[in-house]
């Protein structure tokens, strides 16, 4: 074997007998760490957020060499699908003004919400999701799930997000479905002090920051998932938005921190400068 490769005999005997560098050795144990890491995130972490979440522990190591790392050991982030049309816009119906106009910057909790409806395949027929998502960070305030895309569905997730937040006044921004621009949901808004606001039709654009959080839902949970029942499928749902998105799931828009560690965070700082 020497021979066919051309090394001497001592060299390879060397070779056998030397202990692992010590480099080699601190790439194994942050290897566990991110192996760690990575099952913790339900497999949907990538090289960035595992990065994050490795700061945060006082691990000090770059983002490169975890990415090298996490090449080395098979692991892989997740990423993302396109499915059927949940919005059908009621002729006849005036909706209401775009007051976001795609500037989805809010700078602090309760000034503008988003909302839209997706699907979720089950062996037993479609599960209906509304979500209403607080633009400032990310975090899902209000949900409702239905086998229906009646208006209940949204009116059921905007009293949600109101009983949780109860809000002085705050914009609620959404595309133009017949669920959004039904007299049942502007009533609903009238009564509790909320100013709605629709995008264009057919453009995700004006409506991407929910949208994004479709994706992340469908890529990181949907579409790993066959769900036998819409039960099935509710738990799910529910575990991912309040077990793991919301507290944990970190967000390179809000510098790779959780929906509600950011909220904390700005309400240490709005406590502090009021001191």
């Amino acid at each position: 074997m020497c021979k066919v490769l051309a090394v001497s005999t001592s060299g390879y005997y060397a070779w056998r007998s030397r202990v692992p560098s010590q480099r080699t050795r601190d790439d194994a144990m942050l290897t566990e760490q991110i192996r760690a890491l990575h099952a913790w995130s339900r497999g949907t972490y990538g090289a960035p957020r595992i990065h994050a979440e490795l700061q945060d522990q006082d691990v000090h190591v770059g983002c490169k060499r975890v990415a090298r790392l996490m090449r080395a050991a098979g692991l892989t982030g997740i990423s993302r699908r396109r499915g059927p049309t949940t919005t059908r816009r009621r002729e006849g119906v005036g909706p209401a003004p775009d007051l976001v106009e795609r500037d989805f910057t809010a700078t602090e909790p309760n000034q503008l919400w988003v909302a839209d409806i997706t699907y979720v395949p089950t062996a037993a027929g479609f599960l209906y999701l509304a979500v209403v998502l607080d633009a400032f960070s990310r975090r899902i305030v209000g949900w409702s799930m239905a086998n229906h895309l009646r208006t209940e569905l949204v009116v059921a997730a905007l009293e949600m997000a109101l009983e949780q937040r109860k809000p002085e006044a705050v914009i609620h921004h959404s595309d133009q479905g017949s669920q959004y621009t039904s007299l049942a949901f502007g009533l609903h808004c009238r009564e509790a002090g909320v100013e709605p606001s629709m995008g264009s039709v057919g453009d995700c654009y004006d409506n991407a920051m929910c949208e994004s959080f479709f994706a992340t839902l469908e890529c990181e949970l949907i579409d790993r998932e066959a769900f036998a029942t819409r039960a099935e499928a509710r738990l799910a749902i529910f575990d991912y938005i309040e077990g793991w998105y919301n507290p944990h799931r970190r967000h390179s828009a809000l510098e790779y921190q959780s929906p509600v560690s950011y909220e904390r965070r700005h309400q240490a700082q709005v406590a502090a400068e009021s001191c």
